[in-house]
């Protein structure tokens, strides 16, 4: 059986499990290696990782979270072909043992979630500043370089880390036991913590008015793909106007609906929680019940989609009041448009050819909200 424990509350704090690579039952003489259950789990997770990679993660490699994406995704399947090649050939003739990718490949995942999100926040926010005059080629040249030295220094940093190597427990009784020690990612679980800690005292205060955003949110979106079904993306691209004193076309609001609509930022926060809310709760749940998880399971792409997601809502929201729904940020699965336009005091109910006729900008140039 596949056990991952603490071995002390000293090594609980600072991140540190066991996870069990062999174990001898002296009574009965048999012995299990648990070198194939690594491989079976790692295994899962690259086809999961797959599938979230081509469901979720932006293939524009401009930007450097979608270069790391892949790069966790090519990691992955690395990890999985050496435990593999270990298990098939056995410890004395593959390249590595089981304790020690288990051990170097917690130490670097552990390394990556920092300079990552650092990385891509500061990408995000320069992008209109220093890269926008540069070709695709230069900006995902820039993205693999930075991308390689995050994993190189990641590397540098598990080759210099203590390895003990495997270690027999004591006081098990007639069960001999061989683990190996593994890191948990510490920055991934502050950031689960913090993350959902924050939705839920942010959520109480408009508790009874969610339901009725969300269903606006929904029409909002049905309105968006009929229009895009037409060949039309008008809705989302046409109806902010920056200067308050100017409306283009734009229909008469009631004053009380546009009472009820939520702030920008509660919008955004809307956007970001009806995505990720089951990945927080999944991770909280592991966390409430002691299920420890190494940074190599911990560190994946759906972590980091919804650290892009949480990156691009931060920015996009950053922007918005000089920019509004217009943004060169990567399509995201949050769909931040949407619920700009929710938090928005107009109706969205315009004509598309209005919009891109001269004449009938200037004849609607003289309403007012």
């Amino acid at each position: 059986m596949l056990l991952v424990s603490f071995p002390s509350l000293e090594n609980s704090q600072m991140g540190k499990m066991l996870a069990v690579i062999e174990q001898w039952d002296e009574s009965s003489d048999q012995h299990t290696d648990n070198t194939k259950k690594y491989f079976m789990l790692f295994l899962i997770k690259c086809g999961l990782e797959t599938a979230v990679f081509y469901s979720c993660s932006p293939k524009k490699y401009t930007y450097f979270l979608s270069i790391c994406s892949l790069s966790i995704l090519v990691a992955d399947f690395l990890l999985t072909f050496l435990m593999g090649s270990t298990w098939f050939l056995g410890t004395e003739k593959s390249l590595m043992a089981t304790c020690s990718i288990l051990a170097n490949a917690s130490t670097i995942y552990g390394a990556l979630p920092l300079p990552m999100m650092l990385l891509g926040l500061v990408d995000y926010c320069l992008e209109d500043i220093f890269m926008s005059g540069c070709s695709l080629f230069w900006k995902t040249l820039r993205n693999v370089i930075l991308t390689l030295v995050v994993w190189a220094v990641a590397a540098y940093y598990s080759f210099y880390s203590e390895y003990v190597g495997p270690v027999e427990l004591d006081d098990v009784g007639e069960i001999k036991v061989f683990v190996c020690e593994v890191t948990q990612s510490s920055l991934i679980t502050a950031f689960v913590l913090g993350l959902s800690t924050a939705s839920i005292l942010t959520l109480v205060p408009f508790w009874s008015r969610i339901s009725h955003w969300v269903r606006e949110a929904d029409r909002l979106i049905e309105a968006r793909e009929q229009r895009k079904n037409t060949g039309s993306d008008l809705f989302f691209t046409s109806t902010w106007n920056p200067n308050p004193e100017t409306k283009i076309g734009l229909e008469e609001q009631p004053e009380e609906n546009s009472l009820k609509r939520p702030p920008l930022w509660f919008g955004m926060t809307l956007g970001f929680l009806l995505f990720w809310m089951p990945y927080l709760v999944m991770s909280m749940t592991c966390m409430i019940c002691g299920l420890g998880v190494p940074a190599y399971f911990s560190v994946n792409l759906l972590w980091l989609e919804c650290s892009n997601s949480l990156l691009v809502g931060l920015v996009f929201w950053a922007k918005s009041g000089k920019n509004g729904p217009y943004s060169s940020l990567p399509e995201n699965v949050c769909l931040w448009q949407v619920y700009w336009h929710l938090s928005r005091d107009i109706r969205l109910s315009l004509l598309p050819v209005a919009l891109f006729n001269p004449s009938l900008k200037r004849k609607n140039s003289s309403l007012h909200v």
